[in-house]
C-alpha cells in the first residue's frame, strides 16, 4: 500500500529567482531571514539536506543528505497560493492571475453591490489587519462590507461576525465568485471574517477561501480517477475548489496541520495526502515577524522526527512551498518570486542533490509516476 505525504511549508522561499526583479522582489530570500532570529533551529531537516539545496547560503551543509533534495523553479507567471500549488499539481500558468493594485472597477464593485445589497468600504490593496482597523468602525455603523485586495489576484471581503454572520459571509463571497471571472477570474474570493470592538478588533480562523476552479487537469484528478485517495488537510480543498479531492479536513493552524498528518499516518489508505501549512505566510511573512516564522519552522522541525516514525516502508514524504513571503524584506509584505525546497524522503528513496529543477510541476509528475500513472501535466519524474 503507497502512501505520499506532501507538506506545503506556505512561504518557506529560498532565495530569489532569476526574474524576481520584474515581480518588485529583487534580493528576497526568506530562508536567509528567518535564519538571523535566534530561534530558527531546523536540525532534522538540515540532517535530510535543506542547507545543501541549490543556492542556499545559510545553515550547516551535510556530508551526506538523508534525503533526495532539489531546487524547485517556478515555471508560471505569478507568485502566489494558487499559481503555486496548481503548479505543484501540473499546471503551469503562462499568464498571471488579474491583480488589482488601484482596487477593482466601479462595474464590478457597484455589480457585488447590488448582488449583496450592502455597500462597500475600501476596494483598495490593503493590509488584512491595517483594515479592519482603519474600516472597522464605519463597518459596523453602516453594515458596508469591507472589500480589499492585495499584491495577489484576491478580493477580499471581510465583516464583523456581529454585523454579518459568517454563513452569510460565506454566501456574498459564493456570490462574488459568480461574478468574478473571464479576465476578473481573480484566484481566491476571501471570506475575513473578524470580531471584537473599536480599537480591538481582531480576525476569527473562519476564513474560507472560493478558488478559481483549475483550468486543466492536475495530478490530484489523475489520483483520484485511478481510484487513490486525494486527502486534503487545511486549505488544500479550497486552493483547488475540491477538484480531485476524495476527502478533506480544515484546520485551524499549523500545530492541528502537524497533528492531523500524524493521524493520518495511522490510517490504511493508498494514495495522497496533500498539506499546506499557512501560518508562516499568514501570520509571519506578511507581518515582517522574523522570530515569529523562525518559531514556526523550528516547531515543525521538532515535530518531524515524529512525523518521519509514521513512515511506513512503501511511504513517501515531500515538503515543498509554493512562493516565499521574506519577512525581512521591509520593501513590502507580499509574497515573493523565490525558488522552493524539495525534499523527499522515505525507506525507499536513495538520497542524492537533483541539482535545480525547472518546474513546481516535477512534483506532481514524480508522485503519478511512483503510482504507476502516466502523467498527462509537464514535467520530469525526480524518482
Amino acid at each position: 500500500m503507497k502512501r505520499v505525504f506532501l507538506i506545503v511549508l506556505d512561504s518557506f522561499g529560498i532565495g530569489e529567482m532569476e526574474d524576481a526583479a520584474d515581480y518588485g522582489d529583487k534580493g528576497t530570500n526568506t530562508i536567509r531571514s528567518v535564519s538571523s532570529s535566534s530561534y530558527f533551529d531546523m536540525p532534522n531537516m538540515g540532517r535530510m539536506g535543506l542547507f545543501n539545496i541549490d543556492g542556499v547560503d545559510c545553515g550547516a551543509k551535510v556530508s551526506a543528505p538523508a534525503a533526495r533534495i532539489a531546487r524547485m523553479k517556478e515555471a508560471s507567471r505569478g507568485k502566489d497560493t494558487t499559481i503555486g500549488h496548481w503548479e505543484i499539481a501540473g499546471i503551469i500558468s503562462k499568464d498571471p492571475l488579474p491583480v488589482y493594485p488601484n482596487g477593482f472597477p466601479k462595474e464590478i464593485i457597484d455589480r457585488f453591490s447590488e448582488m449583496t445589497g450592502r455597500g462597500v468600504l475600501c476596494n483598495r490593496p490593503y493590509s488584512g489587519t491595517e483594515v479592519i482597523k482603519d474600516y472597522g468602525d464605519e463597518h459596523v455603523k453602516s453594515g458596508k462590507l469591507i472589500v480589499y485586495t492585495s499584491a495577489d489576484s484576491v478580493f477580499q471581503i471581510a465583516a464583523h461576525e456581529d454585523v454579518v454572520p459568517v454563513e452569510t459571509l460565506y454566501e456574498y463571497c459564493r456570490m462574488a465568485r459568480k461574478l468574478l471571472t473571464v479576465e476578473h477570474g481573480v484566484g481566491r474570493v476571501i471570506a475575513r471574517p473578524f470580531i471584537g470592538e473599536n480599537g480591538n478588533y481582531a480576525r476569527t480562523a473562519r476564513r474560507h477561501d472560493f478558488s478559481l476552479e483549475p483550468p486543466a487537469v492536475t495530478m490530484l484528478d489523475q489520483l483520484s480517477a485511478a481510484g487513490k485517495s486525494v486527502i486534503s488537510i487545511g486549505k488544500i480543498y479550497d486552493i483547488f475548489a475540491g477538484k480531485g479531492i476524495t476527502e478533506y479536513t480544515y484546520t485551524k493552524g499549523n500545530e492541528e496541520g502537524i497533528e492531523k498528518t500524524i493521524e493520518y499516518m495511522d490510517k490504511d489508505f493508498e494514495g495522497l495526502c496533500f498539506v499546506n501549512l499557512v501560518d508562516y505566510d499568514m501570520l509571519y511573512g506578511h507581518r515582517n515577524d522574523i522570530d515569529g516564522y523562525a518559531k514556526a519552522l523550528s516547531y515543525f522541525d521538532g515535530k518531524l522526527p515524529e512525523i518521519c516514525a509514521g513512515l511506513r516502508k512503501d511511504d513517501i514524504l515531500m515538503i515543498t512551498a509554493d512562493h516565499g513571503c521574506d519577512p525581512g524584506y521591509t520593501v513590502s509584505t507580499d509574497h515573493s518570486r523565490e525558488h522552493t525546497p524539495f525534499i523527499m524522503y522515505g525507506a525507499g528513496v536513495a538520497p542524492a542533490n537533483l541539482g535545480t529543477r525547472a518546474s513546481f510541476s516535477d512534483i506532481g509528475v514524480t508522485i503519478l509516476d511512483y503510482f504507476g500513472i502516466k502523467p498527462e501535466i509537464e514535467g520530469s519524474s525526480m524518482l
